[in-house]
């Protein structure tokens, strides 16, 4: 159900008028230093994974930053493209860890052609989302948004069935969850938060 995503070439571009609705969000809040107006201030992503036809515009992180000098805080609102400093899209790293369950052989081998990532960077997504999302402490207190919780070893899979539709709103749901309650930070094993590196 969820691998049909891949295919669908308008998927990349609802996710981006998710991060610019997200942006839109942000710039009407002000700097939260100084209050002062927020410009735009995107900059450039090289973001790998998947067969979506991208355009140069997906390769752009929407990002604010405020006019007022002595403060031009930057202030990058949460996205539903971007995991942290992940080079991988956001979506690639939901879906492989979906696709990734019951783990064969041929299984590895399509997701690898599919998203260009090798065997080693599916497994330790695998074991981020189990190990360290489903451990946090945003996870913990933020699950209780389900009837049924989502069970925290079975990530993604159970964040995605919490959600109603077919599979891209299921996806898009999630995204935006995710996005909402972790903002541009992601957990770590030891229930902080972190950039992530890869």
């Amino acid at each position: 159900m969820y691998a049909e995503i891949f295919s669908n070439a308008s998927f990349p571009d609802a996710l981006l008028e998710l991060d610019r609705e997200l942006a839109r969000e942000a710039k009407l809040r002000a700097c939260p230093r100084c209050g002062g107006v927020l410009d735009v201030a995107n900059y450039a992503r090289k973001p790998r994974g998947g067969p979506f036809p991208l355009r140069e515009e997906h390769g752009r992180r929407l990002s604010l930053c405020c006019r007022r000098d002595g403060c031009r805080l930057r202030v990058t609102p949460p996205s539903v493209r971007f995991l942290g400093r992940r080079v991988y899209f956001s979506v690639v790293v939901l879906l492989c860890g979906v696709l990734r369950e019951g783990p064969t052989a041929w299984r590895l081998d399509a997701l690898r052609r599919v998203v260009g990532a090798d065997r080693r960077t599916l497994e330790r997504w695998r074991r981020w989302w189990v190990d360290q999302v489903g451990r946090s402490r945003v996870f913990e207190i933020g699950r209780a948004d389900f009837m049924p919780v989502p069970d925290a070893t079975q990530l993604p899979l159970s964040l995605l069935d919490s959600f109603v539709g077919g599979a891209c709103e299921r996806v898009m749901h999630a995204l935006r969850w995710l996005a909402c309650k972790f903002g541009s930070r992601y957990p770590t094993a030891g229930g902080g938060h972190a950039e992530l590196a890869r």
